[in-house]
């Protein structure tokens, strides 16, 4: 089990190397405290006829967030993210929805809303070390107040789950996601990466439906004034029925 963890820890140590992250902290950029709040639930059809083999592979997302920036003082953004699916197998899935996300400072100087519709390729299976989950997915985003183009967005997300045999029901997480803006548009105007986010903590099984995730988010952004450096109190809720 100890090489299992040394194992984690080394992949994280990996990862946050090779994230932007790790690139040096320049003088004019700023820094906050945040705290975010996610409860994702998910499940399938397959209660409308249990009879029905098709309908346990049709699947449904539903997401919440809230963010506190400001030194965690300020509600600064909200999400809400449903979505349906399609279960390919037992480790894939296809998905695609839609989000709202209300945004205002500091995330941004001028608040809005933003619009978006999105698509993911999401990938799970269990090794001998723990559990990997891969998500790909494609946003495109549109934000009326600020521009009229649709900024499309590209996000790599890469989880690896370590159970800790001495501590049952508990897990360490390491999770790195990067994102890349796939074109230029006038109100989102850097296209490559503009933003990775780094995740470690531990993870609790409260039963076969309920997990929760709590722990530590390193957040950079690349934006067009100063950069931002988030450091965040990250606290999940999943739900699989």
């Amino acid at each position: 089990m100890r090489q299992n963890i040394f194992t984690a820890l080394a992949l994280s140590g990996l990862i946050l190397l090779s994230s932007p992250v790790a690139a040096q902290e320049f003088a004019d950029d700023l820094s906050d405290f945040q705290t975010w709040g996610n409860i994702t639930a998910t499940g399938n059809f397959g209660f409308v006829n249990p009879d029905n083999p098709t309908l346990k592979k049709v699947l449904w997302w539903a997401e919440g967030q809230g963010r506190f920036g400001d030194n965690s003082t300020k509600f600064s953004q909200a999400l809400i993210r449903p979505g349906l699916g399609y279960k390919i197998n037992d480790t894939t899935s296809i998905w695609a929805g839609y989000a709202w996300a209300p945004t205002s400072t500091p995330f941004v100087s001028v608040p809005f809303d933003e619009q978006r519709v999105w698509q993911q390729l999401l990938w799970s299976d269990k090794f001998s070390f723990g559990k990997v989950t891969a998500r790909s997915r494609l946003e495109q985003r549109m934000a009326p107040r600020l521009g009229d183009d649709v900024a499309v967005r590209y996000r790599q997300m890469l989880k690896l789950a370590v159970p800790l045999t001495f501590a049952p029901g508990f897990s360490f997480i390491v999770q790195d996601e990067v994102f890349v803006g796939l074109n230029t548009n006038d109100w989102r105007a850097r296209r490559g990466i503009d933003n990775n986010r780094f995740f470690t903590g531990i993870g609790y099984a409260i039963n076969k439906n309920v997990t929760t995730e709590v722990g530590y988010m390193n957040h950079y952004l690349i934006r067009r004034g100063a950069n931002l450096m988030d450091h965040i109190l990250s606290a999940n809720l999943f739900l699989n029925f």
